[in-house]
């Protein structure tokens, strides 16, 4: 079962990192823009009625939005993705959108531009390989250790450490589990569940699920998130149910239109949208 945490993410990282991102105003990236307002939930149906999920957007006090991505890997064909995005979302919203792409240190180069003639998509770009994990860890260690305040960039310095170069190549799972517990270890208890919590969240941007579940493991030892985790694990249960059932029932749609039932019928049967129905009959006609 795939253990993910859609609605669940995005409260975490509305709750425990809007604040910071507002007060440190994107300094630890080197963004320049207008002081974020709140992040926005974004949905955007295309062509094939599904939902396109852009990684995080925030909208500005300027009234325009910031869209971030975070990317293990480069590959040019996600700048169409992201043009795509873009386009789509200020085509619904009329704002204009600044977007960062945010590479982790696995990318050693990237080339984010993208000009097809009439249009062209220049996205900022963060290479986080320019960033040393291993003398920002040892830094925060040491701070945390004397009992010292933590400040806001010192808190995004610990949410984003994974994504850091770090020598000796520790696995970036291993490096996110380590980055919890020394989270854990914060003195002002606030400020420990906020910088755990959005790690959290934001480690399903770039973990698989395998170190997703290895952090699990690591917050399930201090009690922390249990609500979101059981929340998650009923969701995807009842997600999966659902899945079965419209599994059947398009398998009963498709016999049915073997058998010669017409739309009307197949769809009092099946309880399907009228789009799937439409579809399946037209499959059916085809083969």
């Amino acid at each position: 079962m795939e253990t993910k945490i859609s609605k669940q993410t995005k409260d975490l990282i509305q709750k425990n990192t809007s604040n910071l991102f507002k007060n440190v105003a994107l300094d630890f990236y080197g963004i320049k823009t207008a002081r974020i307002k709140e992040l926005i939930n974004v949905e955007l149906p295309d062509v094939t009625v599904k939902a396109s999920g852009m990684d995080i957007v925030f909208l500005l006090e300027d009234d325009t939005y910031l869209h971030l991505e975070f990317q293990t890997t480069y590959n040019k064909d996600d700048l169409y993705r992201f043009a795509s995005y873009d386009i789509r979302l200020s085509e619904r919203d009329r704002r204009n959108i600044k977007t960062v792409i945010i590479y982790t240190s696995d990318v050693k180069k990237a080339n984010a531009e993208l000009n097809i003639g009439s249009l062209a998509f220049y996205p900022d770009k963060v290479m986080m390989i320019d960033y040393d994990g291993n003398a920002i860890y040892e830094q925060l260690s040491r701070k945390i250790k004397n009992g010292a305040e933590l400040s806001d960039f010192d808190m995004v310095n610990l949410i984003f450490l994974p994504l850091m170069k770090i020598k000796n190549t520790i696995p970036r799972d291993e490096l996110a589990v380590n980055s919890i517990k020394l989270a854990q270890t914060i003195k002002d208890k606030t400020k420990q569940e906020s910088c755990i919590a959005a790690a959290y969240a934001f480690a399903e941007k770039y973990l698989d699920e395998n170190g997703r579940i290895k952090i699990w493991e690591v917050l399930k030892m201090s009690n922390m998130l249990v609500d979101y985790v059981e929340e998650t694990v009923e969701k995807a249960v009842g997600q999966a149910v659902e899945q079965t059932k419209a599994n059947e029932r398009t398998e009963l749609a498709r016999n049915l239109f073997k058998e010669g039932s017409n739309i009307n019928f197949v769809e009092r049967v099946t309880k399907l949208p009228i789009e799937i129905i439409v579809r399946l009959q037209t499959e059916i006609n085809n083969e």
